[in-house]
């Protein structure tokens, strides 16, 4: 279940003057970075004396990404997988909470994001040496295969059953905010109150940079490499999650296929956005969000994040324009001359 993940978004650090410098927070940090998880992760902590803590992040990535299937080992969803059908597998508590929580991302979307798509991911397998367009057949014969409601959970016995054989778990959807807010909870209870945390795009800015002020964040542009951007916000104890069709996908006979795939119909979805960045208080919630609402096309999908509390978005579309939630008014800067701020009121 290994996945390449595209760098989405960009940290800019304030730089940090004489005046109001906490004794306990550092100009420049204790950094560390790694290729894991198919991607760039690294980690900057700010807090003087706490440089041993970079040992213990990313042991628990490590732990957490091995349990997952996002590294090149057999891992615990390979079980509850390979027992499809036959008996419920035991798992961790943690992977046992990533599934409970990503069945009930499934049930909230009603269906169009659904845990149990792995056996279309694999179908195509976009991002990969042997990616395809399947054919209709074979898309046809997966499709009856994805219902979360088939995934059975014990909560005492902390064990995971998929109903049929050939059933399959892909997690990926979800893993990395759920591997960043575990590091984000582990870095509370080693006293770290300044940090950033990057797994490959996805990005938590813990405290406020060393300056005392928030940290600017840049908004990946979806038509280009990464590092390049369409604007900024300012944000502090927030997770700022990317999904965009131009980071992995297949092209077949000149026309592109995304990676971001519906479970109901077994294709791309297809409709006005090509990113959308969520502004959440958990990283978790912003990955699922960020490919849930793929589903809703751009109308549909501002009223959805309107009204979920505690979360912003910014969307752009396939015309480059960009459409912000009432939260972010004052908040998102356009700094991409190729780009135009949207009116809310006109796609309504």
């Amino acid at each position: 279940m290994k996945r390449n993940y595209v760098l989405v978004i960009v940290v800019f650090s304030l730089l940090l003057t004489a005046c109001g410098k906490s004794n306990a927070v550092m100009e420049s940090p204790y950094k560390r970075t790694e290729f894991l998880m198919g991607t760039v992760v690294t980690m900057k902590i700010y807090d003087e004396g706490k440089a041993d803590v970079l040992d213990l992040v990313f042991d628990e990535i490590e732990t957490l990404a091995n349990q997952i299937g996002v590294e090149e080992v057999e891992s615990q969803i390979d079980q509850v997988n390979a027992a499809a059908g036959k008996q419920p597998v035991e798992v961790s508590s943690d992977i046992f909470s990533l599934i409970q929580a990503g069945k009930d991302y499934s049930e909230k979307a009603e269906g169009s994001f659904d845990i149990t798509i792995g056996p279309l991911t694999s179908l195509w397998h976009i991002g990969y040496d042997d990616a395809k367009k399947p054919t209709q057949k074979e898309i046809d014969d997966v499709l009856p295969l994805i219902n979360y409601q088939k995934v059975i959970l014990d909560e005492d016995k902390e064990t995971v059953y998929l109903e049929n054989e050939e059933m399959q778990l892909d997690l990926g959807a979800i893993a990395k905010g759920f591997i960043a807010d575990k590091v984000n909870v582990l870095l509370d209870e080693n006293g770290v109150t300044t940090a950033i945390i990057d797994l490959g795009g996805n990005i938590y800015v813990k405290g406020n940079n060393p300056s005392g002020r928030e940290w600017t964040v840049g908004v990946q542009d979806p038509f280009s490499e990464r590092g390049e951007t369409v604007g900024k916000i300012n944000a502090s104890n927030k997770s700022i999650v990317t999904s965009g069709i131009y980071e992995r996908y297949l092209e077949v006979d000149g026309k592109r296929y995304h990676h971001i795939l519906n479970p109901l119909d077994g294709y791309p979805y297809e409709n006005e956005i090509a990113g959308v960045t969520i502004v959440s208080d958990f990283s978790m919630d912003g990955d699922a969000l960020s490919t849930l609402i793929f589903s809703k096309g751009l109308q549909e999908g501002l009223q959805y994040i309107e009204n979920q509390k505690g979360v912003e978005a910014i969307f752009v579309d396939k015309d480059k324009q960009i459409f912000i939630t009432t939260g972010l008014d004052d908040e998102f800067e356009l700094t991409n001359d190729r780009f135009t701020l949207g009116n809310r009121e006109s796609i309504k």
